[in-house]
């Protein structure tokens, strides 16, 4: 038998599924019962309102994403060199776009969604990527201002996410070297123009 914290997280995981595949106005209560082959009501007994399930999109989004963060070995073991640290990052980027695609764009779409919710919005936006280990990353490669250009360098990580999956080069598949490449030259070049 399933338990209720098994039976949410299906549920929110469903939810996300929805967003990313059908859009923000899919995610009914009744649409997640259907998708799952729950009885009528299984869905809003659980997440009472829209906003609790919205809630707990967030809440697990911003988890994963810590847990992701936290596992990742951004953190360059030898000579801080741009291109390595680059590739490295690039790595990463590259196994999000292929595990965690569908929570990216519902990301994205709850974003834009939450700009009038102060709360909500800024945890979804802070979720993905640390302003912290960037700007220590900034700071040991000895750049004048580590905050400016760890907020700039988060810009372009946001913008080359959401151009793999909604934008210009949406058709590079995420695992190949194709996909590791383009995403290292780009953040190549930032580092390249960041450095002193």
């Amino acid at each position: 038998m399933m338990s209720t914290t098994d039976r949410r997280t299906l549920i929110v995981d469903a939810a996300i599924d929805l967003i990313a595949t059908q859009g923000l106005r899919a995610m009914t209560h009744r649409a997640l019962d259907t998708a799952l082959a729950l009885p009528a009501g299984s869905a809003s007994y659980y997440f009472r309102s829209k906003r609790a399930l919205v809630e707990a999109i967030v809440d697990r989004i911003t988890a994963r994403s810590r847990t992701d963060f936290a596992a990742a070995q951004l953190a360059p073991s030898g000579p801080l060199a741009p291109e390595a640290i680059a590739r490295g990052i690039a790595a990463w980027l590259d196994r999000l776009l292929a595990e965690r695609r569908n929570q990216l764009i519902a990301r994205h779409a709850l974003i834009l969604d939450l700009l009038s919710d102060a709360d909500m919005h800024t945890r979804l936006a802070n979720s993905l990527f640390s302003a912290a280990r960037a700007r220590d990353l900034f700071h040991a490669l000895g750049v004048a201002d580590p905050d400016g250009t760890a907020a700039d360098f988060i810009a372009v990580l946001e913008g080359a996410v959401f151009d793999r999956f909604a934008g210009a080069r949406a058709h590079l598949a995420p695992g190949t070297e194709d996909s590791l490449r383009q995403l290292t030259v780009a953040l190549a070049t930032f580092f390249r123009g960041a450095l002193p």
